[in-house]
C-alpha cells in the first residue's frame, strides 16, 4: 500500500483498486471506534468528511461508500470508495465479483491526491 498523506494521528493509504479508493488509519493501533479518545474521534470524522468531499469534487461519483470492518486487520481504519453506476461492481459491494467490465474513464489519481492534500491542510 502507498501512504499518500499523514499527520500526527492518522494516515491515508491508496487502496490497490481500479476505483478511487483510499483508507484512513489511526497511527495508534486502536481496535474499535469506542477505543478512540473523543478528541481523535472528532478529528477522524472530520477527516472522513474531508476525504468524501474531495472524492465528490474531483470524481463526481454517483455514491461514496464508507466502511470500517477490520476483521482481517484489527487496526481501526475506514475504507472510502467513490462509486459509479457503471463501475464493475455497482450496485453490489466492491468485495463481490464484478458484474460488468470496467469501461469508465476517470481522471488520474494524482490529481485527486492534490485535491485531498489541499482539503486536509
Amino acid at each position: 500500500m502507498q501512504t499518500i498523506w499523514e499527520d500526527e494521528h492518522f494516515f491515508i493509504e491508496k487502496h490497490d483498486s481500479i476505483l478511487p479508493w483510499v483508507k484512513l488509519f489511526t497511527k495508534t493501533k486502536y481496535k474499535e471506534m469506542s477505543d478512540l479518545p473523543q478528541e481523535l474521534k472528532q478529528k477522524l470524522y472530520s477527516h472522513l468528511e474531508q476525504i468524501e468531499l474531495a472524492l465528490k469534487q474531483y470524481y463526481n461519483p454517483h455514491k461514496i461508500n464508507l466502511a470500517s470492518f477490520g476483521n482481517m486487520l484489527p487496526h481501526l481504519h475506514w475504507h472510502i470508495i467513490a462509486r459509479f453506476k457503471d463501475d464493475p461492481y455497482f450496485p453490489k459491494t466492491t468485495w463481490e465479483e464484478p458484474v460488468r467490465e470496467f469501461n469508465l474513464t476517470l481522471p488520474p489519481f494524482s490529481g485527486f491526491e492534490k485535491v485531498l492534500k489541499e482539503v486536509l491542510k
